[in-house]
């Protein structure tokens, strides 16, 4: 599995290192039905800096290549500020591209997502704010009009630690802890440009955990560490969990009003054949994006997720940590933002 996950990588950077090809027509730019359409959950996200390819009639039209790259930056200071207030600093440095072929009855899309972001308030120290590495490759062999029998490769992780804010010194996250690695075959089937939905029936996931600590607390599914008399660790915790089950992957995007209003959604499901198949992952997300004029656009986002192998501490009493509660939750969150961009095409 190794191998394969490096041989992707490996793939998607030489394809995006020599993109040169043309312009994509502009509806072609829009098709959803293989692609993985990200919610965007910073400002400027969606159209802070987009690349294109430059007109060749030479080349291989077969390959469509973009993305959108953006840093965006925000500071506050105050000196004997009467109102009051705390000096600020925060960042979110974003990047996403796609790799698309199509030729005769073969459909290949690759997306690369990347995002991190970090604030400092006051003296705290710098707290991260943003953090996701995801890549998609999806590969369709048309059966007829409407239909393709697909393969889907999905990968997640985060670049850096996270804490259990505000304690600041509990991990409960970091770089491959935890990351997904999900392979699936199925049928996909593709209403029209706007709007698909892939079925697999037979999907295997891998749940990795690099940092032993979370590990050992049988953090994200796995096995827990076995402890001796004294509270020692007599055996390690598991670092991989394998997972084979059924998934549904449902894309809508769509345009209105002079394209100046944009909606993306996806929804993923997922459920273990091998273990409580009545607990259901979800991943849902949604974007709503108005463009207000060349230079500024407003959106909503929101993100929600619900996996029963992930713990989540519900603090009941602030003073009273045994009072907590630990659990799986529905994972929510939501973003109102306006912001400034120019798109370079």
């Amino acid at each position: 599995m190794k191998k394969i996950l490096t041989g992707t990588l490996a793939l998607f950077a030489a394809i995006t290192t020599f993109a040169h090809g043309e312009h994509e027509e502009k509806k072609k730019n829009s098709n959803p039905y293989l692609g993985t359409y990200s919610v965007f959950l910073e400002n400027n996200r969606n159209e802070a800096f987009r690349l294109f390819q430059g007109d060749d009639a030479a080349r291989d039209t077969s390959w469509k290549f973009g993305g959108v790259v953006g840093v965006n930056f925000n500071q506050v200071a105050f000196v004997n500020w009467a109102a009051g207030g705390e000096n600020s600093m925060s960042y979110t440095a974003l990047g996403s591209v796609f790799a698309r072929y199509e030729k005769g009855k073969s459909l290949w899309v690759n997306s690369l997502d990347l995002a991190y972001g970090q604030s400092k308030i006051g003296r705290g120290s710098l707290r991260k704010t943003d953090d996701r590495i995801e890549l998609n490759s999806k590969y369709g062999y048309k059966l007829s009009d409407k239909w393709y029998a697909s393969a889907l490769l999905n990968f997640r992780t985060q670049f850096d630690k996270g804490f259990n804010i505000p304690n600041d010194s509990v991990i409960i996250s970091d770089f491959m802890a935890p990351a997904y690695l999900t392979f699936g075959i199925g049928i996909d089937y593709v209403h029209n440009e706007h709007f698909s939905v892939m079925m697999s029936p037979l999907t295997a996931k891998l749940t990795f955990v690099s940092n032993q600590t979370l590990a050992n607390a049988g953090q994200f599914g796995m096995e827990p560490a076995i402890l001796d008399s004294a509270g020692n660790v007599f055996t390690k915790g598991e670092n991989i969990r394998y997972e084979l089950g059924a998934a549904l992957n449902a894309v809508y995007t769509n345009k209105f009003y002079k394209d100046n209003i944009y909606f993306t959604s996806r929804l993923g499901l997922f459920t273990n054949y091998l273990d409580r198949p009545e607990n259901i992952d979800v991943n849902a997300e949604a974007m709503l994006t108005f463009k207000v004029n060349k230079f500024l656009n407003v959106s909503i986002a929101a993100l929600l997720i619900y996996d029963h192998d992930i713990t989540i501490r519900e603090v009941v009493d602030i003073d009273d940590p045994t009072q907590d509660k630990f659990g799986p939750r529905t994972q929510f969150k939501e973003v109102l933002s306006v912001g400034f961009s120019y798109t370079i095409k």
